[in-house]
């Protein structure tokens, strides 16, 4: 049956045992927490803390939107950061699409223990982004693609159209996050649809040449670009909660230097 979207913050208390360990998410571009509200609630069963936010603009309306600057969507997911940080031992991002994009941008930032990105974008494919900055003056939105899912009866609840304002935007925030990639130092882990009518390779490829951390990558071949609402999604949230305790099992031996920047970050 098809589920009408959910556009409402997700937010988890953490219940598990040993560290306490969070997880910030997002969702992704002209999305809403509903892309993503399954894998938050499978991580959120498995004890961690996690936050989802609506990001400003989104779950609204697509003129609502257009007003909105990335700093904004940036804020509110560090925000969130922020929020867990102070009740957690240890905060992983994670993020689909654009919320890739904020996840990897989170990591560069803060002392993140790993981050967990779907399809995560950083190149602007379409031809027409080389003059969005001027487009978005006499052309206010285009058709969207939203709903790039292979499994049936299945909607993100993501716009029926882009503003061209927003898009500009989020040109801007891959080019600022793109020179922040290699500050990234903790484990990244993506995973990747083999077919994506979105985002191309292009953005996977330049993340494993910028980051200098591990990035390891699972393919996914059975789904599209929304694969947290997809075929492979219980490969995402197994492969998820599989990342989180080997990277805390790693930390365990050596977790000095992550504690040293939590230290230093309060201070």
């Amino acid at each position: 049956m098809k589920m009408l979207p959910d556009f409402s913050p997700f937010l988890s208390n953490w219940t598990g045992s040993g560290p306490r360990v969070g997880v910030v998410m997002s969702h992704g571009f002209t999305g809403s927490p509903h892309s993503v509200r399954p894998w938050a609630e499978h991580l959120a069963a498995a004890g961690y803390a996690v936050r989802v936010p609506l990001l400003p603009g989104h779950g609204t309306t697509w003129q609502d939107m257009a007003t909105r600057s990335w700093r904004e969507w940036h804020r509110a997911v560090d925000d969130s950061y922020r929020e867990l940080a102070g009740e957690c031992d240890f905060v992983f991002a994670a993020g689909l699409s654009m919320g890739g994009t904020l996840a990897l941008r989170i990591a560069a930032t803060r002392p993140v223990a790993g981050t967990i990105v779907v399809n995560p974008g950083l190149v602007l494919d379409d031809p027409r982004a080389v003059i969005v900055a001027a487009l978005k003056y006499v052309m206010k939105s285009t058709p969207a693609i939203a709903n790039d899912i292979l499994k049936p009866d299945q909607d993100e609840g993501a716009y029926a159209r882009t503003p061209v304002a927003a898009a500009h935007e989020l040109k801007k925030m891959y080019k600022d996050t793109a020179a922040m990639l290699p500050r990234i130092t903790s484990p990244v882990r993506v995973f990747r649809s083999t077919v994506d009518n979105v985002i191309s390779n292009a953005s996977l490829e330049f993340l494993r040449a910028r980051v200098q951390a591990p990035v390891d990558v699972t393919y996914l071949g059975n789904s599209h670009h929304v694969a947290t609402l997809d075929n492979d999604a219980p490969e995402i949230f197994a492969g998820t909660v599989d990342f989180i305790q080997k990277t805390m099992a790693a930390l365990a031996g050596d977790g000095s230097s992550l504690e040293k920047d939590k230290a230093d970050e309060q201070a």
